[in-house]
């Protein structure tokens, strides 16, 4: 199965930030495809064509169908080419910057009637498409429930035009939130409910609400004399009013009367212009129970990663003893050497375990063992090491022989780079894109041996970096004189679908 990440790594090279926006806004879309009462499809321009016109090559790389309405598209649309008889507003939001709409065609069989193009903004730039195109066989009548819906829909569409939705700090929210259909409130910019619907208006009676209705009353101030925990309530009616004000909302989990709910506040500002907001409610009252019996589950894996850990700890202690014990040279800089490899396993099982799924944050992971690797190379106490860009977020399985990789290099860095005593700095310079991992690491020392060559050394180190490279990563490694003296470690690891298979 392909994710999207795969296919961003197949048909484009998008670089890593653009990545994560599209990445926020998949995660949001089904909130807007059951708002839109439409199927949403992202296209991203193409590299295949390098010698086309921009615009002119665009390829779907996801799809989404809603769930409050039929489905346009009965098939697959991943992997469509963009036609100029069916899909010409797409081209057109690309390349003109806007939010494009057909006008309906009662006549035409083929192609959905209603049909119109968003483009998505980054960092001032337009990366890619969004196409929402609904099923004109089966519009609804124009209930409240519905123009509610719409109109939100229309407000997120130009936010994502524009660039402002949705945000990094919403990311980490959306992936449990609440849906349109769980329950769904509009405030107005004084933070008054216009539209409560029904499922909405049911999560608040379990509550404890007694009023028959919402609308027309301060929400902030409703769910602040509900919630049980006077702190939840403090801040779920802050949360509220902070989105009123322009602040990125939160998921948060509060019980009421022995109900529990979820509550995601989403931003509204079209053009820049507070709109007010939309509260997401659902109850999961029910859903939190059969989770409890999940959380054993967790904290064991959990716990396993945190005994390899310690039991890692205890091996690197231990050959550290006998380190100090050995009159040999050569033996103690053996058990030193392999001290510093078991300590960056043991970094990666203690991440794990603290994180609630298998990936680690390798930036984190970095951070953590710089200062290690300094105080390996205590010949080399003046020589400084710095982290440039971001590594972002690896699958455990990568993160470990990525880990080796780079403490390798760099311990090679300190080793071989300089004379003892002698200042300078290492650099580990990271640029991440959709489909590859960069890394160079690079020393202001004395440069390689006239003769090197990575391929016919000796050294265990890099016997060891040259296996997990091709093994492990599939990726290459290039050792070289840096421009302007010193060494460029250069590594690159593929991503997405070019990462191998463990074999």
């Amino acid at each position: 199965m392909s994710t999207l990440s795969d296919l961003l790594a197949e048909h484009t090279d998008l670089p890593g930030d653009a990545v994560d926006h599209l990445q926020r806004v998949v995660g949001e879309w089904q909130l807007l495809a059951d708002l839109s009462f439409a199927d949403v499809l992202l296209w991203v321009p193409t590299d295949v064509g390098a010698d086309s016109e921009p615009g002119t090559d665009l390829v779907c790389v996801a799809q989404c169908r809603p769930t409050t309405a039929p489905t346009v598209f009965a098939e697959d649309a991943v992997g469509w080419q963009v036609s100029a008889v069916r899909h010409p507003h797409v081209r057109q939001a690309l390349t003109e910057w806007r939010i494009v709409r057909l006008p309906d065609d009662p006549h035409d069989a083929e192609v959905p009637v209603r049909r119109e193009a968003i483009p998505v903004r980054c960092n001032g730039d337009v990366i890619a498409v969004l196409s929402r195109d609904t099923n004109p066989a089966q519009q609804r009548q124009s209930s409240p429930l519905e123009v509610a819906y719409l109109d939100c829909a229309a407000e997120l569409c130009q936010m994502i035009s524009e660039g402002t939705f949705p945000t990094p700090e919403e990311h980490g929210e959306i992936l449990s939130s609440p849906r349109a259909g769980d329950g769904f409130i509009r405030l107005d910019p004084d933070g008054t409910v216009v539209y409560a619907s029904p499922n909405a208006l049911s999560a608040y009676h379990r509550m404890g609400l007694t009023t028959t209705t919402l609308k027309g009353g301060d929400l902030a101030s409703v769910t602040r004399t509900l919630v049980t925990d006077p702190f939840d309530a403090q801040d779920v009616a802050t949360d509220i009013r902070e989105a009123l004000a322009g602040k990125a909302g939160k998921r948060m989990e509060v019980e009421a009367r022995g109900a529990i709910v979820l509550l995601r506040t989403l931003v509204l500002r079209p053009g820049g212009q507070p709109a007010g907001a939309v509260v997401l409610i659902r109850d999961v009252t029910e859903v939190k129970r059969r989770d409890r019996a999940l959380l054993s589950k967790d904290a064991t894996i959990r716990e396993i990663h945190h005994r390899v850990k310690n039991n890692l700890q205890t091996v690197a202690a231990l050959l550290r003893l006998q380190a100090r014990r050995t009159q040999h040279e050569e033996a103690r800089q053996a058990l030193t050497e392999s001290v510093r490899r078991v300590t960056s396993i043991a970094l990666v099982h203690d991440i794990l375990s603290m994180s609630v799924d298998e990936e680690v944050n390798l930036d984190e992971l970095v951070d953590r063992l710089v200062p290690i690797m300094a105080d390996v190379a205590v010949v080399n106490s003046a020589v400084q090491m710095r982290r440039v860009g971001s590594f972002g977020v690896f699958p455990a399985e990568r993160a470990t022989p990525l880990v080796m990789v780079l403490t390798e290099l760099v311990q090679n860095a300190f080793e071989h780079g300089y004379e003892s005593g002698q200042s300078g700095t290492v650099t580990l310079r990271a640029t991440r894109s959709a489909r590859w991992l960069d890394v160079v690491i690079h020393d202001d020392g004395a440069g390689l041996p006239v003769d090197f060559s990575l391929e016919k050394s000796d050294s265990l180190g890099l016997q060891i970096v040259r296996t997990l490279v091709s093994a492990e990563l599939g990726g290459t490694l290039g050792i070289r004189p840096a421009p302007g003296g010193g060494t460029d470690a250069e590594l690159r690891v593929p991503l997405g679908r070019r990462a191998p298979a463990r074999i």
